[in-house]
């Protein structure tokens, strides 16, 4: 089980070869790494699927290789997603295995990754950013100076709000207690990787970058950012794998307002909590949550309806059909958030 989504395995995975299981999508949300926050998101584990179902068939289309099965109909059978009609909340994939870096002393080991050849998550993920929003962690980074304009192939500081002539590639571990961001010969060299696989990662991402922002543009919305996560399959093939282009894996933003997780986010900023978290995090990078001491207040009702509608409407506007009847637009959805975010 995972803050979001859990994983039913039917067969377990091998050195030799994929496994099969089920992602079922919860109600569930996190931010900030916390975990599970106190509400549940009425229908968000169906949107969640149905996105996740409707790119990675698009990918399959356009000849990127996924672990993407189909999407369970109401029979739980397992099916297209233009053949369902009612929202689900369950998709079929194969499996690779997780192989866990050694932790001790608090230091990661990725040896591991030197003898391991086939069928294994990759353990990182790539993020894209085509737009830096206000809140964007790239700006954090700068201010610390963990990183330089330079770093990024910008000739100057950056602006909040600013479209990118180029997308900016970055990377993140996956399978730490708090992930960090890597360049990308840490990443290369952790996971044991060529020259060519670093090539094929980028290519990859560039791709999804693409179709994804191509649907949201389609819908009146920017892609400012996303983030997707590869694998190797049995023969060392690169596929893409977990979920993509969904309010959880991308930043949405519609006339300058954001359209994805990255709004509860908004709200918890405005709270004692999320400044207990960030100071937490500073402290102790590993025990940072036993620092906080206490959970997150719940959100209004009237915001969480409205959080609910946003992943409603998104996917039924990006699917193109209406799996979700009688919600509101995406304006009158915009305009109740307005009083909740300072």
């Amino acid at each position: 089980m995972g803050s979001v989504k859990d994983l039913q395995i039917i067969e377990e995975a091998s050195g030799k070869s994929l496994g099969r299981g089920r992602f079922v999508f919860s109600d569930r949300y996190s931010v900030f790494d916390w975990g599970e926050m106190p509400d549940q998101i009425d229908d968000k584990g169906k949107s969640l699927a149905l996105l996740s179902g409707y790119f990675l068939e698009k990918l399959k289309r356009k000849g990127i290789k996924t672990h993407y099965l189909g999407i369970m109909n109401e029979k739980d059978e397992v099916k297209t997603l233009d053949s369902i009609d009612i929202p689900s909340n369950s998709i079929e994939v194969s499996l690779v295995r997780v192989v866990k870096p050694a932790l001790k002393n608090n230091i990661y080991n990725y040896t591991v990754y030197k003898t391991e050849q086939n069928n294994f998550l990759i353990p990182f993920e790539i993020i894209y950013r085509n737009r830096l929003p206000e809140n964007s962690s790239v700006f954090k980074r700068l201010e610390k100076g963990e990183v330089t304009p330079e770093y990024f192939g910008l000739k100057e500081y950056p602006k909040a709000g600013q479209v990118l002539d180029i997308p900016l590639f970055d990377i993140s571990t996956k399978l730490e207690v708090n992930d960090r961001y890597i360049t990308w010969d840490e990443a290369k060299e952790m996971a044991a990787l060529s020259d060519e696989e670093i090539r094929k990662i980028r290519g990859i991402t560039s791709k999804v970058n693409d179709i994804i922002t191509e649907d949201a543009r389609r819908i009146g919305m920017i892609n400012e950012d996303g983030k997707i996560e590869l694998a190797f399959n049995e023969n060392r093939e690169i596929i893409v794998v977990d979920t993509l282009g969904t309010l959880d894996e991308c930043r949405f933003n519609y006339k300058d307002h954001p359209v994805s997780k990255e709004i509860a986010r908004k709200y918890y900023r405005q709270t004692e909590w999320f400044q207990k978290v960030e100071k937490a995090k500073q402290a102790d990078r590993f025990k940072w949550k036993e620092i906080v001491g206490e959970e997150p207040e719940k959100l209004p009702k009237e915001f969480k309806d409205l959080f609910a509608a946003m992943y409603k409407t998104t996917a039924n506007q990006i699917t193109g059909k209406e799996f979700f009847k009688g919600v509101p637009d995406m304006d009158t959805i915009i305009q109740g958030m307005e009083k909740y975010i300072k």
